[in-house]
């Protein structure tokens, strides 16, 4: 049997389950098995070579367990954010492409700033305070995380992209986690903000990311009312919050925003028109 032969056998397999992309996340696993990028033409070209054993059960043991629900990117072990390479894996969330929304405003409001301090709070994997550290000019980045398990891929991002994003352990409920960071010009924040009933409908793949990471309370908005009250004080006037949100609470967290003070809230879409976040300006 070929590469080409076995890559289609368990693409279609996968298929099956319901799986869209499923040549996609075979090529991307087969790529990983054969130590290739699957983009490339060195992958193309030895998709037509008879498949070695040992390579290819262990490419049918990973195409098993993404079968089984098991996400790609925990399997492949890396994914990229705004063009940034990231280790993930279990305990962390996996960076989305929605989340590029949020970077791309905070970009946008201050690419003409220099010497900007920014908070990343609920930071995971570090991805949006790699992204704000790589995009603006900053004079401090810090990234705020609670969760050890996500601090171990977190350390690890920062020193494979050579960041000076500074790890500040702790918990964004909590006031005192807020008064060990100065003043700063921009927070940005992902929070849990799935609902009760999102949990109890997670797609099998998301029921493998870290609760913690994803549930925001019975109504998804125990995160934006706390971190919105705590974190206010640490906005100097004229700075800037932004969050990502989930579908349909954008009229919510934009009225927790004006309830706390803040000026000029708006929300903005994601590239598939879902609103995905909510900005405001400290007065």
């Amino acid at each position: 049997m070929t590469y080409r032969q076995l890559l289609k056998t368990q693409a279609d397999l996968l298929e099956k389950e319901g799986n869209d992309n499923a040549y996609f996340d075979c090529s991307e696993l087969l790529g990983m098995s054969m130590g290739k990028d699957c983009r490339s033409g060195a992958f193309s070209s030895a998709l037509d070579d008879e498949a070695d054993g040992i390579l290819s059960k262990d490419f049918e043991k990973l195409c098993e367990r993404r079968r089984n629900g098991e996400p790609l990117q925990y399997l492949l072990g890396e994914w990229e954010f705004c063009g940034i390479p990231l280790k993930v894996g279990k305990g962390v969330l996996i960076p989305r492409q929605d989340t590029e929304t949020l970077v791309e405003l905070a970009v946008n409001k201050y690419k003409n700033t220099d010497g900007i301090v920014a908070v990343d709070l609920c930071s995971g994997s570090g991805c949006i305070a790699l992204a704000v550290e790589r995009f603006l000019k900053c004079s401090k980045v810090y990234a705020v995380e609670k969760s050890e398990a996500a601090a171990v891929h977190l350390r690890e991002n920062l020193k494979m992209n050579g960041s000076a994003v500074q790890l500040i352990m702790g918990d964004v409920l909590e006031y005192g986690c807020a008064e060990s960071i100065p003043e700063c010009d921009l927070i940005v924040c992902n929070p849990p903000y799935l609902t009760g009933e999102d949990m109890e409908r997670l797609q099998k793949e998301v029921t493998y990311e870290p609760v913690e990471a994803l549930f925001g309370g019975e109504d998804g908005l125990d995160f934006y009312r706390a971190v919105t009250r705590i974190w206010k004080n640490r906005l100097k006037t004229g700075g800037t919050l932004i969050y990502e949100i989930g579908m349909g609470q954008e009229d919510d967290v934009m009225q927790i925003m004006v309830q706390h003070g803040f000026e000029n809230v708006r929300c903005k879409p994601d590239p598939c028109g879902i609103m995905r976040c909510v900005m405001g300006t400290k007065k």
